[in-house]
């Protein structure tokens, strides 16, 4: 019996929270997987230190409720309408907070920053990066939680003794909003779900459980972590002004996304273009080790079912190159003038633009790299820049795809896409041309908040099976490729001498 009958709520909508990067959104689905309504509101963006990310938790907490009684209201529905909620968030971004209090004991560690780095390359050693892949499918890198809970832990005075005695929560955003939303300090619940907790450097694999070893090498205390769960059940029931809604699913926002792209069976994949893009492919019920570069990690996992793996390609910067095209230099007014100004030109007139802003991740991960734009010479203006700009885009991407096929022998027939750059066509077409395969976007982008929702509904009877929601999915656009094969082949020749440059621009303890 689902949990809609058990509890009486006979609603047909479902709402989802998707916590970004930049912003926090609630968008409400009716039966049918249409929008009914959305809300967002941005955070600030706080960078103490060169390389260091940070954003206020509670800042975060507040949006959320905001664009929750937001999207409410302009759907004209009661909170008591809502058959479910189902959340996504970024990743591997890290909140430690007061048990008693519910207030942050610092700001939360952002998935772009970069202080750990020294950290990880001491925990390497004699290993290596791959130190804890095996058990964890990820290399040794700043971007985890791991690390950056270890950090906090060393680094607030008096915080591990508080850790140790049992007075600390750790969670990524997925943990810190379950626990607000079903009481917090009065109640709370303090879970996670395997996808968000694959994404710590804590958990292992196979067991799905939090690794012992590895929190002994990072003297992280079991009692700060919260319980691993599914990614679709009912965690616990929603107070305050969502009174008695089931928060029945979380999934990390690149995991939420194959599951609203439907990508159920192995081989299909989906590509998430937002301030970094993640191409994600589906392997199955077996994680496949990366030998190229790439991720093993958790894609989905239903209530009682076994997990869905994933093989991931993370790029840390692609939407925030556009951001910084027009914030810092200031080429650009608004993100939509980048197509028209590219587009004003046949090509990027021999220039390269390679977004090392805090190292690369996928598939180099080398946090000794930084941002380069090479090939200038007088000839270039800033249309060619602004197509290099959306080039690079493109460019990492095709990085990745080839990673996915040498460590699994699976080609892509086609790449599903969403995310807000999905909006601009000149990049979607040399998207296509560069992996020489159609690219696709559906009807409905928000793919990221739909797979949210998706889950919610079916762990609360909205929905019945997977089936029903691949009948959902439609195609709204395809680029078909057009790039003859000889000048793909020599603009990405291009492309990796240019990314070799960034190389060994950041020394060791720099």
């Amino acid at each position: 019996m689902s949990q809609s009958t058990r509890t009486g709520r006979t609603a047909g909508h479902v709402a989802a929270i998707d916590q970004g990067t930049t912003s926090s959104r609630c968008i409400i689905f009716d039966r049918d997987g249409g929008i009914v309504a959305v809300d967002q509101r941005e955070h600030r963006q706080i960078f103490p230190k060169p390389g260091w990310v940070e954003h206020d938790a509670t800042e975060i907490w507040s949006k959320v409720r905001a664009v929750v009684a937001g999207a409410l209201a302009k759907a004209g529905l009661r909170a008591d309408e809502l058959a479910a909620l189902g959340i996504t968030n970024q990743r591997e971004t890290t909140v430690l907070w007061d048990r008693s209090t519910g207030k942050p004991v610092h700001n939360a560690i952002v998935w772009q920053d970069t202080r750990t780095a020294a950290l990880c390359a001491e925990l390497a050693g004699r290993d290596g990066q791959d130190r804890f892949r095996e058990a964890t499918g990820l290399p040794l890198a700043s971007y985890f939680s791991g690390p950056k809970i270890a950090w906090l832990l060393e680094h607030v005075p008096g915080l591990r003794r508080r850790a140790e005695l049992g007075e600390i929560a750790f969670g990524t955003i997925d943990s810190w909003l379950i626990w607000n939303l079903t009481g917090g300090p009065d109640g709370g619940v303090h879970v996670t779900d395997v996808t968000n907790a694959g994404r710590t450097l804590l958990m292992d694999l196979e067991t799905l459980q939090w690794d012992a070893s590895i929190l002994a090498a990072l003297h992280i205390p079991e009692t700060v972590l919260p319980e691993i769960r599914s990614s679709a059940e009912v965690y616990g029931t929603a107070v305050g002004p969502l009174a008695g809604v089931p928060v029945a699913a979380a999934l990390g926002d690149q995991q939420a996304a194959v599951f609203g792209q439907t990508c159920y069976g192995v081989g299909e994949a989906k590509n998430t273009y937002g301030t970094g893009s993640f191409l994600l492919l589906n392997t199955g019920k077996r994680p496949v080790p990366s030998t190229h570069g790439l991720l093993t990690t958790l894609g989905y996992q239903l209530d009682g079912d076994a997990p869905v793996y994933c093989l991931e390609g993370s790029i840390a910067i692609t939407g925030a190159l556009v951001q910084w095209f027009r914030d810092q230099l200031g080429i650009i007014r608004s993100a939509d003038e980048i197509e028209s100004l590219a587009a004003s030109v046949d090509d990027n007139g021999g220039a390269y633009v390679v977004p090392a802003f805090s190292g690369l991740f996928a598939p180099y991960w080398r946090a000794d790299a930084r941002g380069v734009i090479t090939g200038l010479t007088r000839y270039v203006t800033r249309a060619h820049l602004a197509r290099a700009v959306l080039e690079a885009t493109s460019w990492q991407t095709r990085e990745v795809v080839d990673a996915m096929y040498e460590d699994s022998g699976v080609r892509i027939t086609s790449l599903k896409v969403d995310g807000g750059m999905t909006a601009n066509g000149l990049l979607m077409q040399h998207q296509a041309d560069v992996l020489g395969v159609p690219v696709i976007r559906p009807v409905v982008a928000e793919t990221t908040c739909l797979g949210a929702a998706y889950a919610a509904g079916l762990a609360t009877g909205v929905w019945r099976d997977l089936d029903e929601l691949r009948s959902h999915w439609r195609r709204a656009a395809e680029w078909t490729p057009r790039m003859p094969a000889e000048a793909r082949e020599r603009e990405y020749r291009n492309w990796r001498r240019a990314v070799e440059r960034s190389f060994g621009w950041q020394e060791e303890g720099a």
